[in-house]
C-alpha cells in the first residue's frame, strides 16, 4: 500500500505539477502530489481509509527517497507549514486510531527530515494556540502522544519547552487534572522526558515547577491503570533528584478526593508522598515495588535526618522488611536495602524497634541472596546488615536467643567464604559489628565465635600476593597497587579489625564469671564450646597466620592502620591467657618483634604523626617487656616495676631509628637521662633474647660510654636496673671489641662498686667472660660473680642414683651448659680454681658442693692432658687440709661433733686429682704429704662418719694402686705404720660382719676391702714392715659370698672376691692378715693331710670357695664375671702349690660342665667375653677334661668366626689366642677331625697377625661415689702355675 500514487484524482488536475514528484527506482515509481494530500486531510468527504492509505504512502516516500518531499516542500514555506498544519489537523479531526498512528508517524519523520527548528516552534505554537482555544484537553490524546513521540526523536526539544513553551507545558500539567488515565499517562510521559534533562529542569520556573510535583503526586495517588501509574512512577522519580522539589513532595499534603460513585471520604484525610509510596509498596505488582523503593531512596538520600521521620512514622520499615521474606528478585532486594540503608541513618528506626521486627526477615533473605550471583545485592544486603549491627542500641537485644544468633552467623560465614574480596570484605564489616557484647545470645556462643573468626583468618591465608593497603608506606610514592591486591589489602585490614573486635569481647566476657562458661553445654563438648577455648583458638591464629601475612605485608608496604590494629591484638593476647604468655613473649622477642616495633613506630610515628599506632606500640612493647622480665627465670623480680616505669616514661616519645640510638646513648648532655635509661633497658632485654638491634661493636662502646658519664654516687641515683643492663650488654658484645684501657676499666668498676653486687648480676656465661678477662674486674668482682652463678645453677644429682654397672667408666659423662660456660673460663684461666677452692670451703655446703662438681668436671676434663692444674691445686689442698686437721683431733674421742663439712667436700677433690691420669706418674713431697694428712685424718674419725670416710679411704686406696713401682713402697710402709688407719679398717670389716644397723654402706665397706687388698699386695711385693696386723673372718667371707650374695650388690661381691683375691695369691700368708677360719675352719683335730697342707681354708673351704665362685659366674653380671675369673685363677694355683690333687680334684667337678653349658649358651656376647675365654683356659690349664671340643670349643670357634677376629675387644683377643694356644698344648683334648684343627690354627694365625695390643693401663673407674682400678676389675692372663 505504501507503493500506491498519493493523488487524489478529483483535485489533482487543478495542482501546480510542481508540487508533484515522481519517487522511488524506476521499477516501483510512485507519484506523489503534495496539494493533494494536504486537501485529502483537510476535506471531511474523504474517508479514513483513503486518509490512511495516502499517509502510508507519504511515510513510504519518506523512508524509500529520503529528501524527495523535503526538496517538494522547500519550494514555499508557507505550503510546508500548510502541509504540516494539515497533518496536526487531521490528529484532531480523525478519530481512526490506524489514521491517527499513521499521522503522527508521518508527521516526526517529516520534522526529523526538514531539521528546521522553524518548524518545530511552528508545530509547538500551533499546538499551543490549539490548547488555549480549547476549555479541555478532550481529544489532545493524539497530539499529546505525537508530542511524546517528537520528544523522544528530537534530544534538544526538552530545553526548548522549557526554555520557549513554558505556558504549554502548563497546559500540560493542567492535562493532569483530566480523568483520562490514558491522556494523563501521555502527559506524565513527556514531562518525564522534559525532567530527564537537568538543564531543562533548572530553566522551569519554581511555580510551575511546584505545581506539577503536586499534580503528579495526585495523580499517582489516584491511578488506578498500570501505564499511568509506571509513567507517573517515572515522572516522580526524575523530580525527586532535585531536592526543592523533594522538599515540596515531602511538605505536601494531598487532600484525598473520593472517586465517582465512591463515598465521601472526611475532608481531614490527607495523602503524603510517604502514604503514596506505602500504598504502592503494598501493590502486588513487583514492579511497583520497585519503583517505590527506590523513590523512597531518591527522598532519603538528599537528607536522611530530615524525610526518614517521616517514613519511618509511616510503618515503611516494616514493610520493606517483609519484601525482603517474599520476594526473590534481585532488583527488589536491591532495591529495598538500599532503602533500609538510609532509614538506619536515623535514630528513630531503630527506637521503634524496627530492627528486632526485621532482623530475622534480613537473615534469611541475606542466606538466598549469597546463593545468588549477583554480587551488588549481596554487597548491600552485608552492608544492611552491619550497619544494624553497628547501631543498634545495647538496650535492644537482637538475639536474646541462641538460634538467632546461629542463623546470622551462618550468613556471616557464607559471606566470608564468597569467591569475591568485596563480599568477604563486607560480610567481615558485619562479623565485626556481630562480636559486640550487646548481640551475644545467653548462653554465649563460644563455638560460633571461634567459626567465625577461623573463616576470616583462613581466607587471609587464601589472600593474593602481593597484598596492598590503601594507605602509604612513608610518602614515597610506589608502584600503582593492582585492583586484585587493593582488594587483598581491604579484606586484610578488616580481618584485623574483626580480630582485634573478637579479642576486646573475650576480653570482656572473662571480667564476667557468667560469661565464661556455658551452662548448658554437655560435659563432654564444654572445652570446645567455652571462653578458653576461643581464646586458644584466638592465639593459635595469631601465631600461625597473623603474625606471618602481616609481617609479610610490612615488608613490603606497611601501613599505620594494619599495624595498629595487629599490634593491639598481639596486646590483647597477654590478657587473654596469662598463662601461656611465657612461651609467647619468648617466641615474640626471639622472633624480633621488638625491632619491628621500633622500627615501624619510629618510621611513621615521629613528629607526632599517627597517635593511635604510637599508643598501641607501647603498649605492646610494656606488655611484652613486663612478661620477659617476669619469667620465673628472672632473679630480679623484684625491680621489674622499677624497669618498666622506666620503659612507660620515655617510650611514648621515644620515635628515634635505631641508628640513631648510639648518638642518643652517648650524648650526656643533650639526651635526658631517662631517655637514656629507657634504651638501655630495651637493649638489654632484646639482646637477652637474641634481637641485636644495635651491631655489638657499637653498642660496646656505647654501654662503656654510658658507664663512663655516669654521675658520681652523691650526686644521683642510677636505678639498679640500668647498671645491670649495662653491664649486662658490656658482657655479651666484648668478644668483639677491643680491648679496654686502665681508663674506662676503671671507670666502670668505680661506677659498679657502690652497688650490692647480687643487683646487678644476670645468669649469662657472657659474664663471666667479661669479668675474669681483665684483673681489674676479677679483684673486685670475682669472688661474689662466682658465688652467684654457683648459686644459680641446678642442684648437682646425687651420682649414684643412676649407677652405671661395674667396670663403666662414668667419669665422661656430659656436664650442663652453665657448668660449661665456668669450664671455659676456667681453661682461659687456671687461678679462677683458687676462688672456687675458696668457695669449697666457705662454710655453705650447696655453693661448696657446688664448686667441688665444677672442680671434678675440669680434673676430669684436663687431669690426662694438663699437669699444671694439679699442681696449682695440690699446694692449696694441702694448706686446707693442715688447717683443718686440727678440727677433727676430737672426732674419734667420744661422741664429740664430726669433721667439719668441708672436710668430704676437700677429700673427694684430691681423688679427684689422684684419679687423673697424669698423678700416675709422679709422687713428689706434696703427694706424700697429703697422703700422711690424709691417713691421719682417716684414722681418728668415726667408724659411722661415712661422708668423710669414704673420700678419705678411697684416696688412699687410688694413691696406693695409682702410684708408680718405685713409690709405692713408700706410700703403702706410710699407710701400714698408720696404726690408726689399721684400726679403722678393722672397724669397718668388724662392723660388717655383726648384725647390728649400724653396718657401714656398701660404698665404704667396698672401699675398705679394696684398700686392704691393696695394702696386702703391696707389703707382700715389698716387704714392708706391719705395726699391726688386720683380723680376717675367712669363713665369713666364704659364707658371705655363698649364701649373703643375695642381699649384697654387685660391687661389695667383686670388692669381696678382690680380697679373697688378694689373700690367695699371698697363700693367706700375710704378716697383715690375722686369718680366722670360721665356718670354713675343719673342727677335727688332728687335721687330715689334705686339710694341713690347704690350712686355713681346708678342703671344704676350698670346695665351698668354688662353688661360691661358680654361683657368681652364674649371675652373668659384667663386673663379678671377670673379679670371679681372677679369683678362680688365684685359688687354684694355691690348690696346685698345696695340694695338686685337690686343685685337678676341683678342676674336674661335673659342675663345671654344667657351669660352662649355662655360660656358652647365653648370648653370642658371653660366647667372645674374656672372661668366659679366661675361664675356658683356666680349665684346660688344670688337666681337667669338662672342656670338649664340642659343644664348648666348637661354640666358641663358631662365634668368633661369624664375628670375625679384627672385631673382637683387645682383651677378648689376647684371652682367645691364649685358649687356642693352650688347646694345641693339650694332650688331654683331642679334635675330632683334622677341620677342627685347622680352624684352630687358622684362627691363632689370625691373632698373630693382628698388631700388638697396648699393655693395659691401670684407668680410673667410677661407680657411684666410689673409684677404683681398672686392673682391678679385668681379667688377668697367664698360667696359674706360673
Amino acid at each position: 500500500m505504501s507503493n500506491m500514487d498519493v493523488i487524489y484524482q478529483k483535485v489533482h488536475f487543478r495542482h501546480d505539477p510542481r508540487w508533484s514528484a515522481i519517487t522511488g527506482p524506476s521499477a516501483d515509481d510512485v507519484v506523489l502530489c503534495v496539494a493533494c494530500v494536504i486537501e485529502m486531510m483537510e476535506s471531511k468527504d474523504v474517508s479514513c481509509v483513503r486518509k490512511s492509505v495516502a499517509l502510508a504512502g507519504v511515510g513510504g516516500v519518506l523512508k524509500r527517497s529520503p529528501g524527495a518531499i523535503k526538496e517538494l516542500l522547500s519550494q514555499d514555506t508557507r505550503v510546508c507549514l500548510h502541509f504540516i498544519a494539515s497533518l496536526l489537523g487531521m490528529l484532531r479531526s480523525s478519530e481512526d486510531s490506524a489514521t491517527l498512528e499513521q499521522g503522527i508517524q508521518v508527521l516526526v519523520h517529516l520534522l526529523l527530515e526538514l531539521q528546521s527548528k522553524q518548524f518545530v516552534q511552528d508545530v509547538l505554537n500551533d499546538i499551543h494556540t490549539q490548547l488555549s482555544q480549547q476549555a479541555s484537553v478532550r481529544g489532545f490524546l493524539p497530539i499529546f502522544t505525537f508530542l511524546g513521540k517528537l520528544v523522544d526523536a528530537l534530544p534538544a526539544l526538552p530545553q526548548t519547552l522549557a526554555c520557549h513553551h513554558v505556558s504549554l507545558l502548563e497546559w500540560l500539567s493542567v492535562g493532569l487534572q483530566y480523568p483520562d488515565e490514558v491522556l494523563k499517562a501521555s502527559v506524565c510521559y513527556i514531562l518525564r522526558r522534559v525532567w530527564e534533562v537537568p538543564a531543562a529542569t533548572q530553566s522551569l520556573p519554581t511555580p510551575l515547577r511546584d505545581s506539577m510535583a503536586r499534580a503528579v503526586l495526585h495523580t499517582l495517588h489516584h491511578a488506578s491503570t498500570p501505564q499511568l501509574t509506571i509513567n507517573c512512577l517515572g515522572l516522580l522519580k526524575q523530580m525527586l533528584q532535585l531536592g526543592e522539589v523533594v522538599s515540596v513532595l515531602m511538605n505536601c499534603r494531598t487532600e484525598l478526593v473520593p472517586d465517582e460513585g465512591s463515598a465521601d471520604w472526611p475532608s481531614s484525610q490527607y495523602c503524603s508522598l510517604p502514604l503514596v509510596l506505602k500504598k504502592l509498596l503494598l501493590s502486588g505488582d513487583e514492579l511497583l515495588q520497585v519503583a517505590s523503593a527506590r523513590c523512597m531512596a531518591a527522598v532519603l538520600v538528599h537528607s536522611p535526618s530530615q524525610y526518614c521521620p517521616q517514613f519511618i512514622q509511616a510503618d515503611l520499615p516494616e514493610f520493606l522488611f517483609e519484601r525482603l521474606s517474599s520476594s526473590s528478585s534481585e532488583a527488589m532486594l536491591w532495591s529495598t536495602y538500599g532503602c533500609l540503608l538510609l532509614l538506619a541513618e536515623e535514630s528513630l528506626f531503630f527506637s521503634q524497634c524496627h530492627t528486632v521486627y526485621g532482623i530475622e526477615p534480613l537473615v534469611r533473605s541475606l542466606k538466598d541472596v549469597l546463593k545468588l550471583t549477583n554480587l551488588e545485592v549481596q554487597k548491600q544486603g552485608l552492608q544492611l546488615l552491619t550497619v544494624i549491627l553497628d547501631r543498634q542500641p545495647a538496650a535492644v537485644r537482637l538475639f536474646p536467643t541462641s538460634m538467632g544468633f546461629v542463623g546470622v552467623a551462618e550468613v556471616v560465614l557464607s559471606g566470608v567464604s564468597s569467591p569475591c574480596l568485596r563480599v568477604a570484605t563486607h560480610a567481615a564489616r558485619a562479623a565485626t559489628a556481630l562480636l559486640r557484647l550487646q548481640h551475644q545470645s545467653s548462653p554465649v556462643q563460644y563455638k560460633e565465635l571461634k567459626k567465625i573468626v577461623g573463616a576470616i583468618i583462613t581466607r587471609c591465608t587464601e589472600l593474593p600476593v602481593p597484598i596492598t593497603t590503601r594507605q602509604s608506606t612513608t610518602g614515597v610514592p610506589g608502584p600503582k597497587p593492582t585492583n586484585q591486591a587493593s582488594k587483598a589489602g581491604s579484606f586484610l585490614l578488616q580481618a584485623l579489625v574483626c580480630f582485634q573486635e573478637s579479642c576486646r569481647l573475650a576480653e570482656q566476657c572473662s571480667s564476667e564469671p557468667s560469661l565464661k562458661e556455658n551452662a548448658f553445654t554437655a560435659p563432654n563438648q564444654q572445652r570446645k564450646d567455652s571462653l578458653e577455648a576461643l581464646c586458644l583458638s584466638l592465639l593459635r591464629s595469631c601465631d600461625t597466620v597473623l603474625i606471618p601475612t602481616v609481617t609479610r605485608l610490612c615488608e613490603q608496604a606497611p601501613s599505620s592502620q594494619v599495624l595498629q590494629h595487629f599490634f593491639s591484638i598481639l596486646s590483647y593476647q597477654f590478657t587473654l591467657l596469662p598463662s601461656l604468655m611465657p612461651l609467647f613473649a619468648l617466641k615474640l622477642a626471639s622472633s624480633g618483634f621488638i625491632r619491628l616495633v621500633l622500627e615501624h613506630k619510629a618510621a611513621l610515628c615521629s613528629g607526632n604523626r599517627n597517635s593511635g599506632l604510637n599508643a598501641a606500640c607501647c603498649d605492646l612493647l610494656l606488655k611484652l617487656c613486663k612478661c620477659l622480665l617476669s619469667q620465673p627465670a628472672s632473679s630480679h623480680q623484684q625491680d621489674v616495676e622499677e624497669q618498666l616505669g622506666l620503659l612507660e616514661a620515655s617510650l611514648l616519645s621515644l620515635c628515634s631509628r635505631l641508628a640513631e640510638w648510639p648518638s642518643l646513648l652517648t650524648d650526656a648532655s643533650g639526651t635526658p637521662r631517662a631517655t637514656q635509661h629507657c634504651l638501655i633497658s630495651l637493649l638489654h632485654i632484646a639482646q637477652l633474647h637474641g634481637d641485636r638491634l644495635l651491631p655489638e661493636p657499637m653498642l660496646f662502646s656505647c654501654m662503656v660510654a654510658v658507664l663512663c658519664s655516669m654521675p658520681e654516687p652523691g650526686d644521683a641515683l642510677v636505678p639498679l636496673c640500668v647498671l645491670r643492663s649495662a653491664l649486662y650488654l658490656l658482657a655479651v658484645c666484648h668478644d668483639k671489641s677491643p680491648e679496654l684501657d686502665w681508663a674506662p676499666l676503671n671507670s666502670i668498676s668505680k661506677a659498679l662498686s657502690p652497688c650490692p653486687f647480687p643487683s646487678l648480676y644476670t645468669h649469662h656465661p657472657a659474664l663471666l667472660h667479661f669479668v675474669f678477662r681483665y684483673p681489674e674486674l676479677s679483684d673486685h668482682f670475682g669472688q661474689p660473680l662466682l658465688t652467684l652463678w654457683l648459686s644459680h645453677q641446678p642442684q648437682p644429682g646425687r651420682e649414684d642414683q643412676a649407677e652405671p654397672a661395674l667396670g663403666v667408666n662414668s667419669s665422661s659423662s656430659s656436664s650442663s651448659s652453665s657448668s660449661s660456660a665456668l669450664q671455659a673460663v676456667l681453661d682461659k684461666n687456671p687461678n679462677v680454681t683458687l676462688t672456687l677452692m675458696t668457695l669449697v670451703v666457705s662454710g655453705d655446703e650447696r655453693l661448696a658442693e657446688r664448686a667441688l662438681s665444677e672442680l671434678r668436671c675440669l680434673l676430669q676434663a684436663r687431669g690426662g692432658s694438663d699437669g699444671a692444674l694439679p699442681t696449682l691445686l695440690r699446694p692449696a689442698l694441702l694448706q686446707l687440709l693442715q688447717r683443718l686437721a686440727c678440727h677433727s683431733t676430737g672426732s674419734s674421742q667420744g661422741p664429740g661433733p664430726s669433721a667439719p663439712s668441708a672436710l668430704p667436700l676437700i677429700l673427694q677433690l684430691l681423688c679427684l686429682m689422684q684419679t687423673a691420669p697424669s698423678a700416675a706418674s709422679e709422687m713428689d713431697g706434696t703427694d706424700f704429704k697429703l697422703l700422711f694428712h690424709v691417713s691421719n685424718l682417716a684414722g681418728k674419725l668415726k667408724a659411722n662418719n661415712n661422708e668423710t670416710l669414704l673420700p678419705a679411704l678411697n684416696y688412699l686406696y687410688c694413691c696406693l694402686a695409682l702410684s708408680p713401682p718405685h713409690c709405692s713402697d713408700r706410700a703403702v710402709s706410710m699407710l701400714l705404720c698408720n696404726t690408726g688407719l689399721m684400726e679403722q679398717i678393722q672397724a669397718l670389716l668388724d662392723l660388717s660382719s655383726s648384725s647390728s644397723f649400724s653396718s657401714p654402706p656398701s660404698s665404704l665397706l667396698s672401699c675398705a676391702r679394696l684398700l686392704l687388698s691393696s695394702l696386702i699386695i703391696l707389703q707382700h711385693t715389698h716387704s714392708a714392715q706391719v705395726h699391726r696386723c688386720v683380723r680376717v673372718d675367712l669363713g665369713a667371707m666364704v659364707q658371705l659370698l655363698s649364701c649373703g650374695k643375695r642381699h649384697a650388690d654387685n660391687l661389695s661381691l667383686a670388692c669381696l672376691v678382690r680380697l679373697l683375691q688378694a689373700m690367695l695369691d699371698v697363700e693367706l700368708a700375710s704378716p697383715l692378715l690375722q686369718l680366722e677360719e670360721g665356718a670354713v675352719g675343719v673342727r677335727q683335730r688332728p687335721l687330715q693331710p689334705v686339710d694341713s697342707a690347704l690350712h686355713p681354708l681346708g678342703s671344704h673351704g676350698a670346695h665351698a670357695l668354688v662353688a661360691a665362685l661358680h654361683g657368681l659366674l652364674l649371675q652373668k653380671q659384667e663386673g663379678l664375671l671377670s673379679v670371679s675369673v681372677n679369683c678362680l685363677r688365684s685359688l687354684m694355683g694355691f690348690l696346685h702349690k698345696r695340694c695338686p690333687s685337690t686343685a685337678l680334684h676341683v678342676a674336674s667337678q661335673p659342675w663345671g660342665r654344667f657351669l660352662l653349658y649355662s655360660l656358652l649358651n647365653s648370648g653370642e656376647s658371653l660366647l667372645q667375653h674374656p672372661a668366659i675365654l679366661a675361664l675356658l683356659t683356666l680349665l684346660l690349664q688344670a688337666g681337667s677334661g669338662v672342656v670338649q671340643w664340642d659343644p664348648e670349643l666348637e661354640q666358641v670357634l663358631s662365634a668368633v668366626e661369624r664375628t670375625g677376629v679384627d672385631k673382637l675387644r683387645p682383651s677378648a683377643a689376647h684371652t682367645l689366642k691364649e685358649l687356642l694356644t693352650q688347646v694345641q698344648h693339650s694332650t688331654s683334648l683331642t679334635p675330632p677331625s683334622e677341620q677342627h684343627t685347622l680352624r684352630a690354627t687358622a684362627l691363632l694365625e689370625s691373632l698373630d697377625r693382628l698388631p700388638s695390643p697396648e699393655p693395659a693401663q691401670n684407668s680410673v673407674l667410677r661407680q657411684g661415689e666410689l673409684s677404683y682400678c681398672s686392673l682391678d676389675v679385668t681379667v688377668n692372663t697367664g698360667c696359674y702355675r706360673e
